[in-house]
């Protein structure tokens, strides 16, 4: 077992100054039902929050809160954990039950949960600079990707009026002009308390992306 979890540190590249921690954060409750992984898991996810957030900051620092929070929500989900940990192939180190060995559908949380359980280990083993290092050893691509859930003005508008009034924004057509083959469309944006703004576009979702924009920028959001 010395040698298998030596395995993990050489993929992981840190060393663990205690094998107890080590072990512990590897044991699912399955297998030891006093002494296992869920208190560290739940520091790592704590952990695992801290540094996304941080680095979020530090490498979007023009971005909304509303970006961000949903840059973050892909980044520390169960299923970007459970991703991490089949790239290091953490299933094959973890001490489990019998009846959960042979169970596929329940390993992607038990492995997402202890790769959680892996970075509060390392914090609580090293420091949060080790723990650091890391998260950002295997999440670095995912921070720097380009493509994360960008907010249109429409879902954009759509949040902000079901929060605050509990209904849906309107968009009414007030017209079409121009060519058949290649008309303009004429729309108007509202919500429960807000004056109609009007939006123009080649398409019907156009004119309703350019009506919401132009209302945001009425309602400063």
């Amino acid at each position: 077992m010395i040698n298998k979890f030596s395995d993990l540190e050489n993929i992981i590249k840190y060393k663990f100054n205690s094998k107890t921690i080590l072990k512990r954060c590897l044991t699912h409750k399955s297998f030891d039902k006093n002494i296992n992984n869920e208190k560290l898991e739940f520091l790592g996810d704590r952990v695992l929050g801290l540094i996304i957030s941080k680095n979020l900051l530090l490498k979007y620092p023009k971005e909304n809160e509303g970006i961000i929070d949903k840059k973050y929500a892909n980044l520390v989900n169960k299923k970007k954990c459970a991703e991490i940990a089949s790239v290091i192939n953490l299933k094959r180190y973890m001490l489990l039950g019998q009846n959960y060995k042979k169970n596929d559908q329940k390993h992607e949380k038990i492995s997402g949960d202890c790769l959680e359980a892996l970075i509060g280990a390392i914090f609580i083993d090293g420091s949060l600079k080790n723990a650091e290092k890391f998260i950002l050893n295997y999440w670095e691509d995912s921070l720097q990707q380009s493509d994360f859930t960008v907010i249109d003005s429409k879902t954009k508008l759509q949040e902000y009026s079901l929060k605050k009034y509990k209904k849906l924004p309107t968009y009414t057509l007030l017209k079409t002009l121009g060519p058949h083959h290649k008309p303009i469309f004429k729309v108007t944006a509202k919500t429960p308390d807000s004056n109609k703004v009007t939006g123009i576009g080649s398409s019907k979702k156009e004119a309703q992306q350019n009506a919401a924009t132009k209302l945001l920028d009425e309602l400063k959001i």
